[in-house]
Formats: C-alpha cells, sequence, structure tokens
C-alpha cells in the first residue's frame, strides 16, 4: 500500500459467534465462526485524499473460521 500510496481507513465489522465448544477436554477447544464486513473501508489515495473505489468482483463480506485451543501454558493456539 505505501508504494501505491493508498492507506484504508474507516470501520472493519464482525459478527463472531462460537460455534462449538469442549471446555472438558485435557486441552479445551473452541471453534469461532465470523463473518468479516469490509463494506465500511474506504482506500484512499493519499496524493489527491480521493476514495478509491473498490473492485467490483471482490466480496465485501467473507466468512472467517478458526479452532483455538488452550495450551498447558494457559496461553492459546489456533490451527
Amino acid at each position: 500500500m505505501k508504494e501505491q500510496r493508498t492507506v484504508i481507513r474507516g470501520e472493519l465489522g464482525h459478527d463472531a459467534k462460537v460455534t462449538s465448544l469442549d471446555a472438558v477436554a485435557k486441552l479445551p477447544t473452541a471453534t469461532i465462526e465470523d463473518c468479516v464486513d469490509l463494506s465500511k473501508w474506504q482506500t484512499i489515495d493519499t496524493r489527491t485524499n480521493k476514495v478509491l473505489p473498490l473492485p467490483t468482483n471482490q466480496p465485501r463480506r467473507r466468512a472467517a473460521a478458526s479452532r483455538r485451543r488452550r495450551r498447558r501454558s494457559g496461553r492459546t493456539a489456533g490451527w
């Protein structure tokens, strides 16, 4: 983005939900699903300070999933 002289401004939307949880396992595990919403993001040309249109073929919302496991140290790890 620095080479293209652009910056991103706006708000990244999330709607995360825990879809499964195994809290009694030796290493507790959770699956989290999220809808990442880019519709309030804007790409701005730093030379002109004008908003650049996003590509029409780029989705504004995406589904994302993450599985997290608590390690023995108490930290979490994803895969």
